[in-house]
């Protein structure tokens, strides 16, 4: 294990970024871990934004220049509740044929068709056993294989059956493995028999769990936490990489839970992470205002994970809450902060 941190890494004068137009946003990113999605569509030059305020998301196309082109909000399905219930998290997922959005909220779980504008299926949270006093909430997005997987309040993982078109999804199964509320759940594509973990879920507690997916998900690898919620997680050629609200990334190996590296990344919680699959670029953001990118390699003759510091970004006097590559490559990225009234681009200098 090698530990590293994220002090002197670059001379800030080399920068890597530069700040692009920015996206006007009708109302600021509410304070929310993983509060910005990305989808990139290659054919048409856009690039589609989804971001969560309150009982509310915004989904905005912007062409490569950051205008935007088209806005449009989706709100939670209301239910018997007084108040309208808040919505936790917007996703896109990206199927093998076809993309869904997904809306999660206090109330139950809406999947839409990838551009919002119809509503393919709803899926109610079912209170069950939860005290007067105790949220109910669905949270943590991600597609593996022909499912959609969306984490709960109260640990179980709900996986959804996907059609290849049409509304009939159907709940398939219900993973019961954490036992604290499900933050964040992250996938890549299985990699063969050398990589059968495809599939990686967090919780409250730090706890992670690495799944191979399939007709029945088999739970391959529980890493225990330390004592703080893990509030992102990402899964790259059989490493994943989680972090935590004390500021600190973690790379273990998905099929031991040994660990690689812990990086004192960020001086406050971290909100958010991400990766560019093509080049091993990991993108982390935490509420110390900062956005670091490091670059991931393995090395082939003592198999760990090397670490590089690549880039480091300061919004100033903004509380990150949401930040994405915007393309598989990583030569741009976005940044949503709560109270900030648009998002931030940054491309390669």
């Amino acid at each position: 294990m090698v530990a590293a941190d994220s002090e002197g890494q670059k001379d800030p004068g080399d920068r890597m970024f530069r700040r692009e137009r920015s996206i006007p946003l009708r109302g600021s990113a509410a304070a929310l871990c993983n509060n910005l999605s990305v989808l990139q569509l290659p054919v048409s030059n856009l690039t589609h934004f989804g971001v969560v305020h309150g009982p509310s998301a915004q989904l905005l196309s912007a062409a490569p220049e950051g205008v935007p082109l088209a806005q449009r909000q989706l709100h939670a399905k209301e239910g018997a509740g007084v108040s309208p219930p808040l919505i936790t998290q917007v996703h896109w997922c990206v199927l093998p044929f076809r993309v869904l959005l997904v809306l999660t909220s206090h109330r139950g779980i809406q999947v839409y068709e990838s551009d919002g504008s119809v509503m393919v299926y709803w899926h109610a949270l079912d209170s069950g056993d939860a005290s007067p006093v105790q949220a109910v909430f669905a949270r943590g997005i991600a597609s593996s294989g022909h499912f959609i997987c969306v984490g709960t309040w109260s640990g179980q993982i709900l996986v959804f059956d996907i059609p290849t078109k049409g509304p009939n999804i159907v709940l398939s199964e219900e993973l019961a493995a954490h036992p604290t509320s499900v933050t964040d759940i992250a996938s890549e594509p299985a990699q063969g028999q050398d990589c059968m973990a495809d599939m990686v879920t967090a919780d409250d507690s730090g706890l992670l769990c690495v799944w191979r997916s399939g007709p029945e998900f088999k739970l391959l690898t529980r890493i225990p936490g330390f004592g703080v919620p893990c509030t992102s997680v990402q899964l790259w050629q059989g490493t994943v990489a989680a972090g935590y609200g004390n500021g600190q990334v973690c790379l273990y190996e998905a099929s031991t839970g040994a660990l690689h590296v812990q990086i004192n990344a960020h001086a406050r919680a971290i909100c958010a992470l991400d990766l560019a699959p093509e080049v091993g670029k990991l993108l982390s953001a935490a509420e110390d205002t900062f956005v670091h990118i490091w670059k991931l390699s393995r090395n082939p003759e003592r198999d760990y994970i090397e670490v590089e510091h690549c880039h480091g970004e300061c919004v100033p006097d903004t509380q990150v809450c949401g930040a994405r590559f915007c393309d598989p490559s990583g030569s741009s990225f976005a940044v949503t902060g709560y109270d900030l009234a648009e998002i931030l681009r940054f491309s390669s200098a």
